[in-house]
């Protein structure tokens, strides 16, 4: 194995493309989170590929350049711009005489170091578990008798064996800590559906300005930095609105294209806040010349972990860098779709409140409903929505109920329950619902 110091470490920074040329912004983004691990950029090479050595990635030509490269360049690290598989790791490894970084191992080590909660601390540390169980192998290459065979069986594998277990068992330690993490905010959840008290989740591309945002909106004072995965944890506070409702307002880590796998399964309870939101904004930096794919690259990533189908108002933030004013596009349908703002200066926050309360507003089923006593079940989950405005006894036992609940709220019982409206107050039921 190689040695690590704490930090400064010389790296060379490969730019993989597969099938055509390394993108610039996929460049200067992977710069930025080699400087975010503490990396000092020596060099950087470009490796356009139109094939995936399956042993190297890269082909023995690029090899030999980096080879050279890494050796001027007395690098300490090779980071990898791409997905490196156990074998390929070590090959390289044994080719450069150095450590090789891909780049969800290197994603993984940015987030160990920003991590600050014990919920936080816990997650990463299950990411880099389940991300390093594929490659326990390499501690031990040194050891040339665990090839396994007969009379070349030895403590080498047994110690791989044990290593194993260790690792498997930390892991299920994790996994019921992280449980139990996960009821406590399951119980907060329901508290706040009891109170019929809407989540909106801030969203967005790492260092899109989200947590400035989030500071702006509820008076916070969340970690900001110019730097990727600046936020971590989970931020929540409630946040009054201009109709006189309120919010609870959540910030979250940042996305980025590829997020490791590893670190979608161990957030898991953290993006519950996302998934159960009422409504997402999706902050957008509006000055970055490559914020459409930014915001495609998002999109897949709500997709990934079941949030794709939320509603979301497109926040795009640094307006005041592109010389823009404050303002709101709206939908065919009428309603906010875009805001324009700036989150630094606070130049349009009032119009994204408006926004949210307009949608908030807009996103409320009110009307009444009858149930049959057969239904008394589906009469405790109204009252366990805090939905029920009024009630009135039927003759034949059963009840008239005036409801309010959300859109989500009411489409699920809708669901399994077969709820219907006998009729309904103000324009916030659609006709489909009636």
């Amino acid at each position: 194995m190689f040695e690590r110091p704490e930090r400064g470490e010389r790296a060379v920074l490969v730019h993989v493309g597969p099938g055509r040329a390394p993108l610039p912004e996929e460049k200067q983004e992977f710069i930025a989170l080699a400087r975010a691990a503490d990396a000092e950029v020596a060099a950087t090479l470009d490796a356009p590929l139109r094939t995936l050595n399956p042993r190297l990635l890269i082909g023995t030509g690029k090899l030999g350049e980096l080879r050279q490269l890494a050796a001027e360049a007395r690098a300490a690290v090779v980071l990898v711009d791409h997905y490196l598989s156990p074998a390929q790791e070590r090959n390289l490894e044994k080719e450069l005489g150095c450590r090789v970084v891909d780049r969800s191992s290197l994603i993984l080590d940015i987030f160990a170091q920003r991590a600050r909660s014990h919920e936080g601390k816990l997650q990463v540390e299950l990411a880099q578990l389940r991300h390093l169980s594929t490659r326990l192998v390499r501690g031990w290459s040194h050891l040339e008798r665990q090839k396994g065979g007969i009379g070349l069986r030895g403590p080498g594998e047994t110690q791989l064996e044990t290593d194993r277990r260790l690792v498997a068992r930390r892991i299920r330690q994790l996994q019921e800590r992280l449980r139990s993490v996960a009821r406590h905010r399951d119980l907060s959840r329901h508290q706040r559906r009891r109170q019929e008290v809407p989540v909106v989740s801030l969203v967005g591309y790492t260092n899109a300005g989200k947590s400035t945002l989030f500071n702006r909106l509820a008076g916070a004072d969340a970690f900001v930095a110019d730097q990727l995965f600046a936020t971590l944890d989970p931020t929540l506070r409630a946040v009054p609105l201009p109709d006189g409702g309120r919010m609870v307002l959540a910030d979250t880590v940042g996305f980025i294209r590829d997020l490791p796998h590893e670190l979608v399964a161990a957030f898991e309870s953290t993006l519950e806040e996302t998934r159960d939101a009422r409504l997402l904004l999706h902050v957008v930096d509006a000055a970055d010349p490559a914020h459409g794919e930014r915001i495609e690259q998002v999109q897949e990533v709500l997709r990934a972990i079941g949030a794709g189908q939320l509603p979301v108002i497109q926040v795009f933030n640094k307006a005041d860098i592109l010389g823009r004013e404050p303002r709101v596009d709206k939908s065919a349908t009428g309603m906010p779709a875009r805001v324009w703002l700036s989150a630094a200066t606070g130049s349009g926050v009032d119009l994204l409140l408006d926004a949210i309360a307009e949608y908030l507003h807009r996103d409320v089923v009110r009307g009444t409903v009858r149930l049959a006593t057969s239904q008394a079940r589906l009469r405790a989950r109204l009252y366990e929505r805090s939905g029920v405005r009024g009630e009135r006894p039927l003759d034949d036992g059963g009840w008239e109920m005036d409801v309010e609940m959300g859109r989500a709220d009411f489409l699920e019982l809708q669901k399994s329950e077969g709820l219907h409206l006998l009729s309904t107050a103000g324009a916030a039921a659609p006709a489909m619902l009636q």
